[in-house]
């Protein structure tokens, strides 16, 4: 059984993300820590938003292929951005990495005053659904 994607009655459809969705039972959980934009090397990734952004896509989309998932597994995200910067550069380096999904993900962005590491502007992490 696919995962139910819920359109509410009454509330904002959105083609960038889900308001809401079943997983069914039997599913496996693909758990995704914060991945941010430092590169295999551990060296972080210099640059804007943006640039930040699709380095940590990058990291993701490892951490999907180790599971045997792709973008259009994923159920849940979460965004993290330092500060108050314009989050469109980040939302342009998403259009590129998943495109226009038929089912997006639910999305979740904070704007934190920093992350873990200094000069690190963006974290994701994610949940991914695959079948039994």
């Amino acid at each position: 059984m696919p995962v139910d994607y819920l359109k509410p009655k009454g509330m904002h459809q959105n083609p960038a993300f889900t308001q809401a969705l079943v997983v069914p039972a039997g599913s496996r959980l693909v758990m995704i820590g914060g991945q941010n934009s430092v590169d295999s090397d551990g060296k972080l990734v210099d640059g804007d938003l943006g640039a930040q952004t699709t380095q940590a896509l990058a990291n993701l989309k490892l951490c999907l292929d180790a599971a045997g998932a792709d973008i259009d597994d994923l159920v849940k995200v979460t965004i993290y951005i330092a500060g108050d910067l314009d989050i469109m550069p980040g939302f342009q380096s998403w259009v590129k990495f998943a495109g226009q999904p038929t089912n997006p993900p639910i999305v979740t962005v904070l704007k934190v005053l920093a992350l873990g590491r200094p000069g690190v502007l963006v974290e994701i992490e994610a949940t991914a659904v695959l079948p039994g």
